[in-house]
Formats: structure tokens, sequence, C-alpha cells
């Protein structure tokens, strides 16, 4: 019963603090209150479920009673927990952060209710032992993002929530067709089943098609090159907290869905997706830092930045060592505590400067000393400085790919590594280190601003710093104390290498029921 509750909090939680705060829709306060307190909430029972899930290797609940592959699976390992605790980490810091950044406006067009249904989407996603619901969490995650993407209702804002939307419903659309192809070929949406289908079948190949349309959905998803257009049109028009968690986690669970697509449901066609994985992870790795390198807007230099290291994450999957696993979850743990918090400082820029363009920002390490040092640590924890957390990522996917003979893998790492250092310096410079412009200008929205106006005071530092100086702490801790969470990374990737192991924690003696043993045509069933 406990290990029920252990996986389900992180799914009522959100939804049940979206229903409170739907019914205190008039009040800001509770709005502000009820959104923090409920995605601190989360994180406590998300935290609870990482101890169990290790303490026990796997939870599975199945709804309603019913049996996997009959009912619908909820299935917690030891990569999925630790995905639903950093991410629930960021849904508390930027709420927390959100309380100071997000207008009273947006705030009565229920940011909160829609920002928690978000991170039940995102949850959901993480914990679904089942393709179909996959899905259906990927779409909750859609509207939830589209209507606080467009909330605010400005041209840039509804241009680049159109832009984000419709690359997202064609990802979307190929997933449900590959799903149902792959429903028809099996009978079956279970995950664990499909992979026992798919993995005992002599005519495995007879799905490759419908592997291919889930690949490309997932690909779309996780800014993959050449699927990544729609993430730098669109990720700096919202505020600087939605840019944030959006930053932070909807790319990464794409990836997750990667990671899942080739060490369970797909095993046995993983040859078939190797060598156009590791191509495509270095194409993304150079195209989205070779984006930053050519931009001068803090947030679309991040943006950029979000697509260059999803390279990293999913090269990392390619190479299918347990070191390249353990260093591609670690990567994602980094990364998401990182990026969000380099999209929060700049819109703490924004909110002292006006802009976020680097050409009229400036003199901040004098003005904002504590800003500057803040934004010191993600940044070069990004470039891959020891002891920073992002030094350790890059070293255990470098020492992966050698270990496995990609040295020209290894060589476009490095370069874009300095390339990602070239872009986090640029914007010290810029921002921090040079003095700061005098004339009046325009910023991005065509309001007149004074570049050296201090327009920060009490309300950045009130509820801007302790969600940024928090992030900033864990990227520290994470990097000077890494073996620790290495060596959960490397519990988790063994258990993702054990597609057995998952397939009989899920379905345990229904075999009898299922006959795992064949692929089974499903339109031969029944087709007269």
């Amino acid at each position: 019963m406990m290990n029920a509750y252990a996986i389900l909090l992180p799914l009522l939680l959100p939804i049940i603090g979206a229903v409170f705060l739907l019914v205190f829709a008039r009040s800001v306060w509770a709005q502000r209150i009820g959104g923090v307190v409920f995605s601190g909430l989360t994180l406590i029972a998300s935290l609870y479920l990482v101890w169990v899930v290790d303490t026990a290797g796997y939870i599975v609940l199945q709804s309603g009673g019913w049996a996997a592959p009959f009912g619908i699976s909820l299935v917690a390992d030891r990569f999925s927990a630790i995905m639903v605790a950093v991410s629930a980490f960021m849904g508390f810091t930027v709420a927390w952060y959100a309380v100071g950044e997000i207008d009273t406006g947006r705030l009565k067009r229920y940011f909160f209710p829609l920002y928690l249904m978000l991170l039940f989407g995102v949850n959901g996603a993480f914990l679904t032992g089942d393709l179909f619901n996959l899905y259906v969490w990927f779409e909750v995650m859609l509207i939830a993002s589209f209507i606080l993407m467009a909330i605010g209702g400005k041209r840039d804002e509804l241009e680049g929530a159109i832009k984000y939307v419709s690359l997202n419903l064609l990802a979307s659309m190929f997933f449900l067709i590959g799903a149902g192809m792959i429903y028809g070929i099996t009978g079956t949406l279970n995950m664990a089943d499909i992979s026992a289908k798919v993995a005992a079948a002599p005519d495995a190949e007879s799905i490759l098609p419908a592997a291919l349309l889930l690949f490309v959905a997932f690909a779309v998803k996780a800014a993959l090159f050449p699927f990544f257009f729609w993430l730098p049109a669109s990720y700096h028009t919202p505020p600087p907290a939605v840019s944030a968690i959006f930053a932070g986690l909807l790319t990464k669970v794409g990836v997750y869905a990667l990671f899942r697509f080739h060490t369970l449901l797909f095993v046995s066609l993983f040859s078939h997706f190797q060598t156009l994985l590791i191509v495509l992870s270095v194409f993304t790795m150079v195209t989205g830092v070779l984006g930053a390198a050519s931009h001068f807007q803090m947030r679309r230099i991040l943006s950029f930045h979000i697509i260059s290291q999803i390279g990293y994450m999913t090269v990392a999957l390619a190479i299918m060592t347990p070191l390249a696993l353990a260093s591609g979850i670690f990567y994602l743990v980094h990364h998401i505590i990182v990026k969000t918090n380099l999209f929060l400082i700049s819109g703490v820029v924004v909110e002292m400067k006006g802009t976020d363009d680097l050409a009229r920002v400036g003199g901040l390490s004098k003005s904002a000393p504590w800003l500057a040092f803040l934004f010191f640590v993600p940044a070069f924890s990004l470039g891959g400085i020891p002891p920073l957390s992002g030094f350790w990522a890059k070293f255990g996917v470098v020492k992966a790919s050698l270990e496995a003979g990609h040295w020209w893998v290894v060589t476009f790492a490095l370069l874009v590594g300095v390339l990602t250092l070239f872009s986090m310096t640029k914007i010290w410079a810029e921002a921090f280190w040079k003095k700061e412009p005098e004339a009046v200008s325009e910023n991005e929205n065509g309001i007149e601003v004074d570049p050296s106006e201090d327009r920060g005071g009490i309300r950045p530092l009130r509820w801007m710093l302790p969600p940024i100086a928090s992030m900033a702490v864990a990227t520290v801790v994470i990097g000077l104390f890494g073996e620790p969470m290495f060596q959960y990374t490397d519990r988790a990737a063994n258990q993702l290498l054990d597609a057995d192991g998952y397939r009989a924690a899920v379905l345990l003696q229904v075999d009898a029921l299922t006959p795992p043993t064949q692929i089974i045509d499903a339109s031969a069933k029944g087709g007269n």
C-alpha cells in the first residue's frame, strides 16, 4: 500500500492542486501560495519515491485491479524516479520564482492551475507503463504548455506558441499512427508486453516502420536534429519563468522517451537505429552551438544551447554501455537544473534592465555582484568547467565514447564544449563585465528603456534570488559530491539494460494469459 502511495502522490498532488486553485481562481494570493505549496508537496513526494524505488528496484501499480497487460500500468524504476524528482525540484523552484515575476493578469488567467497541470503531465509521462497513455500524457503537457505560452496574448507570444504547437502536433500525429500500428501488430499497448513480444519474435523487423514513426515523434519532442527548429523560434517569447520550466523539462521528456524506446520497447531493433542516432546527435551538438554563437540575446542563446546539449544525452544513449547510459542520466539531471537556472537568471536581467539583448545591458558585475556569481555557477557548469556538475557529465560521455572507439564523436563533443564555453563567456563579457550603456533605446518589444537604469530592487531579490541560489547550490553539490550521484545513475543504467527485469516486474504471472513468445497479427484474428 505504501508503494502505491509512493507512485501515486507525484500524480495526485499536482492535479489536486490544480483543482484547488481553480476553485479559488479569483484570489491572487491563493494562486501564489497554492502554486508554491502544491509544487513543494510534489517535490517531497518525489523524493520519497526515489527512496522507495532505490530500495525496492521497481514499483508497479495496476490501475483498477486489472493485471497487465489488460489494465493501465504505472511503473517506477530508478531512472523514472530520479526524473520525477528533479522535475519536481524544478517545479517547486520555478513556482517560487513565478510568485515574483508573473503578473496579476496571467495569474487571473489560471497560470498556476495550468502550471500544475504541466507538472502532472510530465510526471505521468515518466511513470506510465503504457504506450497509448504516454501519448495521452504528452498531450496533457502540450495543451498546458501551449496555453502557458500564449496566455499573455502578446503578438510574439502567440506567434511562438503557434510554431511550438504546430510542430508538436505533427509529432503527436506520428506518435499516434505508430502506436496504432504497434497495436495492430502485437495486440497490446503495454510497454513491457510489447517489449516481450518483439524480443521473442522471429520477424521483429516487421515492426520497424512503426518503430521509425515513434522515433521521429520522440526526436521532435526532444528537439533532435533536424527536428529542432520549433524550439528557438518559441522559447524566448513567454515570460522567463515559463521559458525556464519549458527549457528544463519538455525536451527532456522526449529524451526520456528515446531512452525507453531503445532500452525496453525495441531492444532487438537497436542496431537499425544506433548509427543514425549517433550521427543525428553529433549534428544536434554542432548546429545547436553554432546557433547559440550567432545570436546576441540571452534567451535565444540559451535556447540553442538546449539543442546542443541534447546531443550529448542522445549520443550517450546511442553508445549503449553501462557507463554511457549512467553518464547520459547524469547529464539529464545536470542539464535540467543548469538550464532552468540560466533562464531564470535571464529573467532577473530583464526585470532589472528591461531587456536581455546583450548590446543593451552591461555593468551587472558592479550593480548586482550577487547575480554575477549566480550566473557564473550554471554558465560555467554548462561549459564543463571542473569541479561543477557539467564537467563530470561531459567527462562520463567522453570516456564512454573513447571506450567504444568513437574518436570522431569525442572530437566533436570537445569542440562543442569549447564553443559552449565561448557563448557563456560572451554573455559574461557583455552583460556583466562591460560598462553599462548610457543611451536610451528600445527593447525587443518596442518599449523605450534606459539600460543604465537599474529596475531591480526588493521584488527580484525577495522572490527570484532564493530559487536561483538553490539551483546554484545543487549544481555545486552535484559537482563536488558527484560520486554518490554517479553510483545512483549507474544503478539506474544497469536497470535500464535489464529489460527482462522490467518485463518481469510488470507482467508477473500473466504470461499464460498473453503469450509473449511471438508477434501476434491482430488483423488476422478477426479479419473476415
